[in-house]
């Protein structure tokens, strides 16, 4: 668990993450991170959830319809 202080930034808010987290994240600076809202908080992730619905959705639809396009792939 860390404990992240809230700090104030020019006119805005923002945290410092330490490094052990970033090592955790394989967050690098200037990479952008993604705060998901889970039931119990937030969630902090490099992976874009819109993108991992879109790799969800397209490997469904590969393993409903897999068998054409091995048959066109002939």
């Amino acid at each position: 668990m860390f404990a992240l202080k809230i700090r104030k930034v020019g006119s805005s808010l923002g945290v410092v993450l330490p490094k052990e987290m970033l090592r955790h994240l394989h967050a690098k600076a200037g990479q952008t991170l993604f705060a998901i809202e889970t039931p119990i908080g937030y969630a902090i992730s490099r992976h874009d959830p819109k993108v991992q619905n879109q790799i969800e959705a397209g490997e469904a639809f590969l393993d409903r319809y897999g068998d054409v396009f091995k048959s066109l792939a002939k």
